[in-house]
This record gives C-alpha cells, sequence and structure tokens, in this order.
C-alpha cells in the first residue's frame, strides 16, 4: 500500500517544481513510511511513497517497461499479479522485479488502456507513456484505493490525497456550495466533486487521460444486476464457497503476515474462519468494544477468535476517544460524517502495532443485501404502484397537517415521496426539508436539492425493489463512506486493508443472483448464511444486522453534550457563515429532550465545524 502523485505540464520544456513534488510526495509518509521515490522528465514529475508488502527487496518505485518509456507510480495491490506475470513473460515480456507492480506497466505495454480489464486488485494508478507524452490513471472498480486531481493553467496535479494537491497554493480553496449541501445530506461528498471547486475525484471504475493538456474520463466496468436464468440453491451456494474461497486465497499473498478485523457480525467471522483454514499458523485478529452493553460484541468476535485458535487483541472505545476528532478531520481532508471513523482509527491504529496488513468483513451488506432498509423498501414496494401525485395529494397533505409529535407522520412524508427521495430519508442525514431549514436562506435558495444523487439509480423499471437499493448502495455508500473510512483510517496509520468480499467476481456473481437468494422471509444475507452454517459459531449467524454503529445519542446526552455546544454556538464558530445558528440551537434542544435519536445531525455539524477551523474556512 502507497502514496502516489505527479505534476504534468503542458510544456515538455518547463522545469519541474522539484520542491513542490518533494512535499506532495511527503505529503503521503504515512501511506508509505517504508520508502519514496520520484520520476522527473520532460515536463513530468512523479512521487510515490511505499508500504512494503510485496517483494520487499526490489520493488521500489516508479517501476518501468524494458525499456524505460513507461514509467508507473501505484498505490494498492493486484491480487492476479502472479497468474497475469506468467501469461505477459509468456507472450515477451521481462520482469526485473517480483512486484505485482510490474505487471502494470506491462499490461499497458500489451493491452493499452485496456489493461486495468485484466487487474483483478485495489489500486489506483498513474502512467505515464513517454513516447506518446500521455498519462493515463486508473481507479479500481469498487472505489477502494482514491485518487485525485485538478487541472490549473498549462498544469495537472494528480494524488492520492486531497492535501497531497493542496501543497500547490494555486489550487483554489473554496468550498463549493452544492459539495456542502451533498455533505449534510448524505455524509460524505460523492464523486466527481470534492469539498473544494475545482478539485476533482477520480470516480471508481474511472481512467483518466492527459493528452495534449486535454483531460478525458471514461467508466470501464459497471455495478449491474443482470437476470440471468435461475439455478439451484445449492450451486449458488457452492460457485460463491469456491469464488469467496479464492478471493480469499489471494489476498492472503504477502511477504509479510496477514491479520483480521473481528467484529460480532457474520462477515469479518466467515472472513477469518476460511482465511484460517488456508493458513498454516494461527493468524493475528482484532476487535473493537464500548463501554455500552448494547454496543459491544466482543463476546461474540471471541467465539470465533476461540473456534480458530487466533492471536487475539481487543481494545475499547468510549467517548474521552473522540479528543481525536480534529487530528482525523484534518487526516480525511473534506467532512466526514461517519461516526465509526472513531472506532475504525483505534482498531487499525492497534493492529498496526503488529502487523501491516488485514483482512476486513467490509462491503457484504451491500452485495448480500443487509441493511435494514431493504427489507423496508419490500415491505413498501406496494405503494410505489400508486401515482406520485396521488401520493403527494394525499399522504404528504395528512403529513403536513399533523404536529412533530404524533407517531406516524415521519413514515407518512416518506411514502408520499418518490422512491429515490424517501431512500435518502432512510440512509441519509438531513433531508431536504431539514436542510433548507439549517442553512442559511440565500445558500439553501441556490444548493439545495433533494435525492439527485440516487434518481438515476432509481430509474428504470427493469430492476426489482431490492436490486435498487443495492445498486444505490454500491454506487454510492459503498465508495464514499465504508470504503473512505477503511481506506484512511488504516492509511493513517500505515495498514493495508484488504477486502475479500469485494472481489469484483464475487460482486458480479452476487448480484446475478435472485434477490430471494439474498433476502427471504425477512431473512437478510440468506444465501451467506447457508454458506456460513458449520464455519461460523451459529450464535452469529442467527443474530440480527449489527452495525459498526458506536453509542453517539448517548454521549451526546452526557458527557459530549457540553463539548458539542460549545463547539458549535461558541462565538469562534465558523460554520455559521453558512449554518443558521438558531436552527443548530433546535437541534440541540430536540435531541437533549431525549425525544428524536438526533445524534447523526448533530455529528455532521460537529464535524463540519471542525473541519472549517482545520481549514481556516
Amino acid at each position: 500500500m502507497c502514496g502516489v502523485c505527479g505534476i504534468i505540464e503542458d510544456d515538455r520544456s518547463a522545469a519541474i517544481d522539484r520542491v513542490l513534488l518533494d512535499r506532495m510526495t511527503d505529503s503521503l509518509e504515512h501511506r508509505g513510511p517504508d520508502g519514496r521515490g520520484t520520476f522527473i522528465d520532460g515536463g513530468v514529475g512523479l512521487g510515490h511513497r511505499r508500504l512494503s508488502i510485496i517483494d520487499l527487496d526490489s520493488g521500489d518505485q516508479p517501476i518501468y517497461n524494458e525499456d524505460r518509456s513507461i514509467v508507473v507510480v501505484y498505490n494498492g495491490e493486484i491480487y492476479n499479479y502472479k497468474e497475469l506475470r506468467a501469461d505477459l513473460q509468456s507472450r515477451g515480456h521481462q520482469f526485473r522485479t517480483q512486484s505485482d507492480t510490474e505487471v502494470i506497466v506491462h499490461l499497458y505495454e500489451q493491452y493499452g488502456d485496456d489493461c486495468v480489464n485484466h487487474l483483478n486488485g485495489m489500486f489506483a494508478f498513474v502512467l505515464w507513456d513517454t513516447n506518446r507524452r500521455r498519462l493515463f490513471a486508473a481507479r479500481d472498480r469498487l472505489g477502494e484505493k482514491p485518487l485525485y486531481y485538478c487541472c490549473r493553467p498549462r498544469r495537472l496535479l494528480i494524488g492520492s490525497e486531497l492535501k497531497t494537491l493542496l501543497e500547490d497554493q494555486s489550487v483554489p480553496r473554496e468550498l463549493d456550495l452544492l459539495a456542502l449541501d451533498d455533505y449534510l445530506a448524505y455524509g460524505y461528498v460523492p464523486a466527481p466533486r470534492t469539498i473544494f471547486q475545482g478539485v476533482w475525484k477520480l470516480a471508481p471504475a474511472h481512467c483518466l487521460v492527459w493528452d495534449q493538456g486535454r483531460v478525458t474520463t471514461r467508466r470501464y466496468w459497471s455495478i449491474s444486476f443482470p437476470d440471468r436464468p435461475r439455478r439451484s440453491e445449492e450451486d449458488y451456494v457452492e460457485e460463491l464457497r469456491e469464488l469467496l474461497h479464492d478471493a480469499i486465497r489471494l489476498r492472503l499473498r504477502s511477504d509479510v503476515p496477514v491479520a483480521a478485523f473481528l467484529s460480532g457480525g457474520m462477515d469479518s467471522n466467515l472472513v477469518v474462519a476460511m482465511a484460517s483454514q488456508l493458513l498454516e499458523r494461527p493468524m493475528q485478529t482484532f476487535s473493537v468494544g464500548f463501554g455500552e452493553t448494547d454496543y459491544n460484541e466482543l463476546h461474540l468476535a471471541r467465539l470465533t477468535a476461540s473456534r480458530y485458535h487466533t492471536d487475539h487483541h481487543e481494545i475499547i472505545v468510549d467517548d474521552a476517544n473522540v479528543s481525536v476528532l480534529p487530528e482525523l478531520v484534518e487526516h480525511y481532508d473534506e467532512p466526514f460524517a461517519d461516526p465509526s471513523m472513531i472506532p475504525t482509527f483505534y482498531i487499525a491504529r492497534e493492529a498496526s502495532r503488529f502487523v501491516k496488513v488485514c483482512l476486513t468483513g467490509d462491503g457484504g451488506d451491500e452485495v448480500f443485501a443487509g441493511y435494514p432498509q431493504y427489507v423496508d423498501a419490500l415491505r413498501y414496494a406496494k405503494v410505489n404502484q400508486i401515482p406520485a401525485c396521488v401520493r403527494r395529494a394525499v399522504l404528504g397533505s395528512v403529513a403536513a397537517l399533523l404536529p412533530d409529535h404524533v407517531r406516524g407522520k415521519g413514515l407518512m412524508r416518506r411514502l408520499s415521496v418518490s422512491a429515490a427521495s424517501r431512500y435518502q430519508r432512510q440512509v441519509g442525514v438531513l433531508d431536504v426539508h431539514e436542510r433548507r431549514a439549517l442553512l442559511q436562506p440565500d445558500i439553501a435558495r441556490s444548493v439545495c436539492r433533494d435525492a439527485a444523487l440516487f434518481e438515476e439509480h432509481f430509474a428504470g423499471n427493469h430492476l426489482d425493489v431490492v436490486s435498487r437499493c443495492q445498486k444505490v448502495d454500491q454506487n454510492t455508500y459503498l465508495p464514499e463512506d465504508i470504503l473512505v473510512k477503511l481506506d484512511r483510517a488504516t492509511m493513517k496509520n500505515s495498514l493495508e486493508g484488504r477486502i475479500p468480499l469485494l472481489d469484483h467476481r464475487l460482486v458480479e456473481l452476487v448480484n446475478a443472483m435472485p434477490s430471494d437468494m439474498k433476502i427471504r422471509g425477512g431473512t437478510q444475507k440468506y444465501i451467506l448464511r447457508r454458506l456460513a452454517d458449520g464455519v461460523v459459531p451459529p450464535e452469529i449467524i442467527a443474530g440480527p444486522k449489527r452495525g459498526f454503529g458506536i453509542p453517539l445519542k448517548y454521549w451526546l446526552r452526557g458527557d459530549l453534550k457540553s463539548f458539542a455546544r460549545d463547539l458549535l454556538l461558541s462565538s469562534r464558530s465558523r460554520s455559521d457563515r453558512f449554518l443558521q445558528r438558531r436552527a443548530v440551537e433546535r437541534l440541540l434542544d430536540s435531541h437533549d429532550r431525549q425525544g428524536r435519536d438526533l445524534s447523526d445531525r448533530i455529528w455532521a455539524l460537529l464535524v463540519l465545524e471542525q473541519w472549517c477551523r482545520c481549514f481556516n474556512m
């Protein structure tokens, strides 16, 4: 795992600012503390920081092809690199290292831009073709590894993190108000936007080409839910078993020990169980718990740890650990409102004391339909058959007349809107009405949109309701929240996280299964439970959905109550440029009265305020 960056000048005779390139490269030291390298030639500068995992002795980057006309810097792991290497050697390519990185330059020689279609892995790479004076960059299919870019006059900047680009003082630092609205709606800023105008994220499964000063992007892979002939349940289970076994096998490839995060949920327990069966020695596992009993799953994680004799480690997180918030907000670069960033950081820090690589169970809920909103979508499917105008006129009007405290008002409001808007209100932070009440009026009038991010994924009638919800989450919440959280938390601690459940072959297999293989009779992750039977302790398989949530609502009514008020309502508040102070105060008061749990809204505002202070907005 590593960090990459680059400066590309339109004029080949332009001198690369070596001081700037060094600053950009060293801003990524946490992603790669084991080494650094640069390439400078003809108006191009590439930088790299290395975390050594494979080919410890000769895998330093940049890496070149045989005649050094193609050079690459790369962040990630190509899990099928051995198979690709053997095929490329049979075609006459000569390798000088044993690293997975070198496969990329030879694949590009062989297949050009289509090289990405051959890769099974997590990656973000920047490749320079000297003969064509052309830059080619790409990001992995599901979005495990990040890549940012900014086009300045006669210059392209590119890097693994936003902070890397901000080393160039000419990069704009003007807040994008549409991105702010997205953040308040979803808890993150979705690609291709960033929080700053004129700075962009390369979206998952996309390539970027810089050629003669012009930047273009294209998608090379799409999340789909094809309608294929139905097969027997036993066939599905067996194919899933074989594919998950192979995905884990590939992700155990490493020249350093591989450990695992272990929660109380089925996904990580299944990964640990299957990985343990492939290893000759007990693997190390790491779990995080909370003092509040309802949020503590350590006893469940211990069941699998004991069954497979892992070298098990545990840590406890409480509200005192929130003191790390300013440090994390600055590290994430953009406002990011998932409070589980806190325990994820601490478990990654603990694991990094012992290992460099950890398997995780992330992605299982999005791939196997593990979220409660999928069951809700099935429950309300018939409502969508009622014309939208009728629902708005009847349910919306009745809901508007009811006082806020009346039970069922929220449900009636949700059922009165489109499926996309309803889903945003279920999984988002603030709905469009709440944002309009919270933002300064002039901002609200110009930016507040209902559920624009989701609309395109709900469009069309060929998908069933479960697949539609999964399509939304696999395209938005998974890459923009779950994978950002894992990448930033692990990389801050120079730790690599590998995700077997997001092997793209496995995602394609499960997405093509009928939805009743994922949800049956109210049982979620049905097919995965079948696979886990006899492998994972039964208490875990039979248990309810367990998220990686934290007891935030209790903390914000307890010791963090004064912290929240001091941060958001003090005279030093920066976010009141965008937010109405009285509306923020009403939000805090409503949560304090112990009626609705508004902790997710309050947390999003706390992060925004802290971000404004960190970045002097």
